[in-house]
């Protein structure tokens, strides 16, 4: 009887173990469950916080952050699940139902924890994806940007190519086009991952806005050769006109010596010279021209022609201070009275306006125009003596004329300023 009672107790137990063993088992399908889902959407996240990054570094500083605490948590339930694992060996089939019993609380623990870590992965992806979505939807933007920028390049390298087999000197469109060449690497090199979204879409901009300004200058030499051409013949003739006026303006030069005082000359003694130095300066200035168009080198013949027309402009407005000098002096010996008639004319407009603004303005005014016409009176005492200084006078009555015109545009703006 004994033996059969201690059957009965053992088939029990065997029964009780087997049960607790299958439900650690189902606990441990579970468990199993969870880590694969936990782990699944650790991998997505962190691979849309990297897109992230990619895409805006400086925005995704805090996700990335805050990343790092979820995936410590995900790796800290990833360890207690592999513990449990080593702690509890299902597959033996000689362990008692206490021990599958524990067993079974540990994994349904566990479980728990991946359950809970990939519920925090899940929502931390919601919320990043609320963010990402108009940085995904920009990046749509990216491949035609690029596939513009890498189209300018091969245009402006086609247009260099065609302007150096034409003997043009293409150094300046070619250097903006190696800037276009380099940023387009850099991009390429870096990509997402080293300027984001918003510089690398500035960046396939900036290739673009190079390459096509490179392509513009370089389809642009050959009119600008023409163009070079045209006014290097150009100033070759303005210096041959200039240089004629050497002869005229030392004679006139020589009439200012012989006919009016030095007063009325010194500051023009040494134009003669400066002319003939200042038409040499071009002759040289025309030849370095004509040496670059010979290389094909357009800017730097441009530039010197530029520099030939300043030296000229310089020449030709000395032999028209030297000329329009005398023209002046010899019209004031002739009829002195005839530009203090000038004169006394803008005066007297200016105490027209003045007497019919009345008490509308500063009576300063009329005080300033009594005063010029006391300067006018004495203005014809300095043609006094053997040689008269017709030049001083000149500029007196010039002075004259300058401060009346003043008066009147003060007392037009206090007339204006009142309304």
């Amino acid at each position: 009887m004994r033996g059969a009672g201690e059957q009965r107790r053992r088939g029990r137990r065997d029964t009780a173990a087997q049960a607790a063993r299958t439900a650690a088992l189902a606990a441990r399908e579970s468990a199993a469950s969870a880590f694969y889902e936990m782990d699944q959407a650790q991998r997505y996240v962190g691979g849309r916080v990297t897109v992230f990054a990619d895409l805006d570094p400086a925005a995704a500083v805090s996700a990335q952050r805050e990343f790092a605490a979820l995936d410590e948590r995900a790796d800290a339930a990833s360890a207690s699940y592999i513990a449990v694992l080593d702690s509890h060996d299902l597959n033996d089939e000689e362990r008692s139902a206490a021990e599958y019993d524990a067993a079974r609380r540990a994994l349904t623990a566990v479980t728990e924890g991946l359950t809970k870590a990939t519920a925090d992965l899940n929502g931390f992806a919601a919320r990043l994806g609320t963010r990402l979505a108009g940085l995904e939807a920009a990046l749509d933007q990216l491949p035609p940007r690029l596939t513009a920028a890498r189209d300018a390049v091969a245009a402006a390298e086609e247009a260099v190519s065609r302007a150096r087999a034409a003997g043009l000197d293409a150094e300046e469109p070619a250097a903006g086009l190696t800037r276009a060449r380099d940023t387009l690497a850099r991009l390429s090199a870096q990509g997402l991952g080293g300027l984001g979204l918003s510089g690398a879409l500035d960046a396939a901009e900036e290739v673009r806005r190079l390459a096509e300004a490179a392509r513009e200058q370089a389809e642009e030499l050959p009119k600008a050769a023409e163009k070079v051409r045209h006014s290097l013949a150009s100033v070759r003739t303005r210096a041959q006109v200039v240089a004629g006026r050497a002869g005229p303006v030392r004679e006139a030069m020589s009439r200012l010596l012989r006919g009016y005082s030095q007063a009325c000359w010194q500051d023009l003694r040494n134009a003669p010279a400066a002319i003939e130095e200042g038409v040499a300066r071009a002759q040289e200035r025309i030849a370095e021209a004509e040496a670059h168009v010979g290389h094909g080198r357009w800017r730097q013949a441009q530039q010197a022609v530029t520099a030939a027309r300043t030296e000229l402009s310089a020449a030709d407005r000395r032999a028209g201070q030297v000329t329009g000098r005398l023209a002046e002096l010899d019209a004031a010996a002739a009829d002195p009275a005839g530009p203090a008639e000038a004169a006394r004319f803008v005066v007297r407009d200016a105490q027209k306006l003045v007497v019919t603004a009345g008490s509308a303005i500063s009576p300063q005014h009329a005080r300033t125009l009594d005063g010029l016409v006391e300067r006018l009176e004495a203005a014809p005492q300095r043609l006094r003596g053997a040689h008269p200084d017709y030049w001083a006078y000149l500029r007196e009555l010039e002075s004259i004329k300058t401060a009346a015109r003043d008066v009147v545009e003060r007392v037009r703006a206090e007339r204006a300023g009142r309304r």
